[in-house]
């Protein structure tokens, strides 16, 4: 059956649509199907090859269309299954291949299933979801200690049977029992379902949380407390996860050319070649999340950004991995704050350079490489003055939880300024017109008061823009120098240093020399005793000029990218 999988995806370089905030077409304030539509051309002109659409089934939208209650039917906000398939049909038209969000961990507490499952104890659909009795007298209390991700406990009771279902995230999305045959029969068809209608893969939501702990009687075991949750350890890399995803590769995915990519809490890189290996037959790649949490205390809150620990992880991912699976490169995403200023520290009129620099760190690795809306524009994070101005579930559920505390307000809005996912999913600013041309009207959530400055139609006009420099940085990855981005070996220099970072990629008689300088200040750079500069070329720079390859004084923000030949 493998002989129908091309692997594509190592050829591919992915922009991700947060359909929400993309760009609404008729004027209600929620981006939507019709709107990616009218921006095909301009996905198209990134030279990217592959989009990754985050959830737009139907949902009751509790959590931004993570909680879906119908897997086959399209969310109203984002319009119809028509306009789904044209958009389908106008990415394949332009060589743009589609991956879709398969979130089955959870469901909505509406879907189908779940309105039957809590009927009854002896309903069909029972077992479709973790149901057990409470602890306690009258079994009022939750059956064990795990926690939400959104905060409280991980059970929610129901008096209809007088019962707890499992709710690893929140009250409104119920956990699906894998270990129920029907279930993961279910998880089978749906996913066939959408691959028989040309999508080309999958980004896999919390796959990793699938299997859980449970004893042999059917209790659920208590878990230890960890980074601010409890019983991850019981529901993180489970005892069936493997089993259940090489089921779903070998009777769904192996006989389809598609990807999958699965978002992967807490993997570590021994974990990450069991799911990945080459021959594992499960998932094709992992989003890890290692290097987006070496600016963070206990995962909330922000601290100093530590490059010196950030390249230790890309360089032990890249050599890791290196021939024996494959990474996925990305800085940004709709979970995430914008990279400008999360990774440079305050960039001042240095914008554009960090922007561009940020890109050349992460791009020219090895795997591939993720953008995201905003993302090529080198949009930057807000400074959020107000609660009011929120619409991340996640920290609305913590201020609920604090905002009793005298004097919280202002540090829950500094904390939060370094980790609302409102950050990454502000309206996508497409013009400088007063709601950013993403819409008519006031949007769902606010415009980035930037958008004045920082536009797609201001940087189509500018050849030094972040934007046409992303342009150029992919189409460098599709041109001559491919097969040396794709295969070559990684090697690091001058680890210890916490300005700069310096790696190489080396395939058959030819280097790629990377030189990235994270700071807004200069910096030293001395050449490698390894290379020889003799027979080089400068093929890609952030700043203006000519720039032999030599010891030199690195601008601020600078990124050199020199090809030499051995």
């Amino acid at each position: 059956m493998d002989s129908v999988k091309t692997q594509w995806y190592k050829n591919a370089i992915i922009y991700q649509i947060y359909p929400r905030s993309f760009k609404d077409s008729n004027g209600d304030g929620i981006g939507d199907l019709r709107g990616i539509i009218e921006k095909l051309d301009y996905i198209k002109s990134l030279g990217v090859n592959a989009v990754w659409l985050s959830p737009c089934y139907k949902s009751p939208n509790a959590d931004n269309g993570y909680d879906i209650s119908d897997y086959r039917d399209i969310m109203e906000d984002f319009g119809t299954m028509k306009d789904w398939k044209e958009m389908i049909s106008g990415m394949h038209e332009r060589g743009i291949r589609l991956i879709m969000d398969l979130v089955v961990n959870h469901t909505s507490d509406e879907h189908y299933w779940f309105k039957e499952s809590r009927k009854s104890k002896d309903n069909p659909y029972r077992d479709y979801y973790i149901w057990r009795k409470g602890r306690g007298k009258n079994g009022k209390k939750p059956p064990n200690n795990w926690t939400s991700r959104f905060g409280g406990s991980a059970w929610k009771y129901d008096k209809t049977t007088g019962e707890w279902y499992m709710h690893l995230w929140a009250e409104k999305q119920p956990d699906l029992n894998w270990d129920n045959p029907k279930v993961r029969e279910e998880v089978q068809n749906l996913v066939k379902f959408w691959l028989d209608l040309g999508v080309d893969g999958f980004r896999c939501d919390v796959i990793t949380y699938i299997s859980k702990v449970v004893n042999p009687d059917g209790t659920i075991p208590d878990g230890k407390y960890r980074v601010g949750i409890r019983g991850d350890e019981m529901f993180t890399h489970g005892p069936h996860i493997h089993e259940y995803l090489h089921e779903l590769y070998e009777k769904v995915l192996s006989k389809y050319d598609c990807m999958t990519v699965g978002e992967a809490a807490n993997v570590t890189l021994k974990e990450a070649l069991l799911y990945t290996g080459e021959g594992r037959e499960e998932l094709d790649t992992v989003f890890m999340f290692e290097h987006m949490e070496t600016d963070m205390f206990m995962q909330v809150i922000p601290k100093k950004f530590n490059l010196k620990k950030f390249k230790a992880v890309q360089t032990r991912w890249q050599e890791g991995l290196f021939g024996k699976a494959w990474n996925s490169l990305y800085y940004e995403n709709h979970d995430q704050v914008r990279s400008l200023g999360r990774f440079t520290g305050k960039v001042g009129d240095k914008g554009k350079e960090a922007a561009k620099m940020l890109a050349v760190s992460y791009q020219l690795l090895q795997g591939t490489p993720y953008v995201y809306q905003g993302q090529e524009l080198g949009m930057p994070n807000y400074k959020f003055t107000k609660i009011e101005e929120m619409r991340d579930q996640l920290a609305l559920n913590i201020w609920n939880m604090v905002k009793f505390i005298p004097f919280m307000k202002p540090i829950f809005l500094k904390i939060m300024n370094g980790r609302s996912r409102d950050q990454g999913r502000l309206p996508m600013c497409w013009d400088a017109s007063e709601y950013a041309g993403f819409s008519t009207v006031e949007p769902w959530l606010m415009v980035h008061p930037i958008h004045t400055e920082i536009n797609v139609e201001a940087e189509e006009k500018d050849e030094d823009s972040v934007l046409n420099f992303y342009r150029q940085l992919i189409a460098l990855r599709k041109g001559v120098y491919a097969n040396t981005i794709k295969n070559g070996r990684y090697k690091e220099h001058y680890p210890k240093r916490k300005d700069i970072y310096v790696f190489e990629r080396s395939f058959k008689g030819e280097t790629i020399l990377v030189i990235c300088n994270f700071k807004n200040k200069e910096a030293k750079f001395k050449v490698p005793e390894s290379i020889s500069p003799e027979n080089h070329q400068l093929i890609l720079s952030n700043y203006k000029g000519e720039r032999p390859l030599a010891d030199m004084t690195l601008k601020p923000y600078e990124a050199l990218v020199y090809s030499i030949k051995q």
